[in-house]
């Protein structure tokens, strides 16, 4: 990508397609399985803590963390999706939660006076030109003993469900850039290369989920199997954090914790 993608042309479509459907809705609830191991460990079970939800959209997941008495800053480089996210917190009651940020992620550090117990960047840096070093400055805002929680765009996902679909010669091309999907993403990133960079950031994985590992890659419904929603929900729980499927999702979610002492 040449420039980083900003949302305020598509935002309405952005929130109905991806957060009102079975897809954001499998989303939803593996990644907050994770967030409640990541509250564990850093306590955010008996304390209020400081978050950071860098390129949050609509702030669906930090909202449930608002919820339980947490304080957000939500940064947007998209006023449009900022807009959208104030209306949403509004209506739930928890604006005296939230502090909005319209800005690039990369400028976040102009914005904050201290670092953050915790960092939410959920399906940012496949939109960006320079992935590694938005995640560094993001991950530079973390405490010692805080956590990241950061989701992407899996480049492994996006070749099966090409096959998948039969789009083999463009796999084979290297799956140039196509411009006629505006929600999808055009590339994908290297698993070992992102728990590489969050390591090196200074942090400890501690855990990592695919997020729809099954899902995305089911076919045409007429003569297959006798199955509903909550069995393919079911199957994603059960399976998602186990290999070969966790590397087989269309994202996949890690989480790390800040070391106290820094090397």
């Amino acid at each position: 990508m040449n420039q980083d993608r900003n949302f305020d042309d598509i935002a309405h479509k952005f929130a109905k397609n991806i957060y009102g459907s079975d897809k954001g809705e499998i989303r939803q609830v593996i990644v907050w399985e994770d967030l409640e191991q990541v509250l564990t460990a850093i306590d955010g079970d008996k304390k209020a803590l400081t978050i950071l939800d860098a390129g949050g959209g609509l702030a669906q997941m930090s909202q449930k963390l608002a919820r339980l008495g947490h304080q957000v800053a939500l940064c947007d480089l998209s006023s449009e999706m900022l807009q959208l996210a104030e209306q949403d917190i509004a209506k739930n009651g928890l604006l005296a939660q939230y502090r909005l940020i319209h800005a690039p992620v990369q400028s976040i550090a102009e914005h904050l006076d201290q670092p953050v117990d915790l960092l939410l960047f959920h399906a940012v840096m496949e939109w960006l030109a320079d992935p590694k070093s938005a995640l560094e400055t993001l991950l530079a805002q973390v405490k010692p003993g805080g956590a990241a929680s950061i989701m992407f765009y899996n480049h492994h996902g996006l070749v099966y469900k090409n096959v998948v679909c039969g789009n083999i010669p463009h796999v084979l091309q290297g799956m140039p850039h196509r411009k006629r999907f505006k929600l999808q993403p055009q590339q994908g990133l290297d698993p070992q290369q992102v728990y590489q960079w969050i390591e090196d950031a200074g942090f400890e994985i501690g855990g990592k989920s695919g997020i729809r590992c099954f899902s995305d890659y089911i076919g045409n419904r007429q003569n297959m199997g006798d199955y509903q929603y909550e069995d393919v929900l079911a199957l994603e729980r059960q399976l998602c954090r186990q290999e070969p499927y966790l590397s087989l999702g269309r994202y996949i979610h890690v989480w790390a914790k800040k070391k106290e002492k820094q090397e």
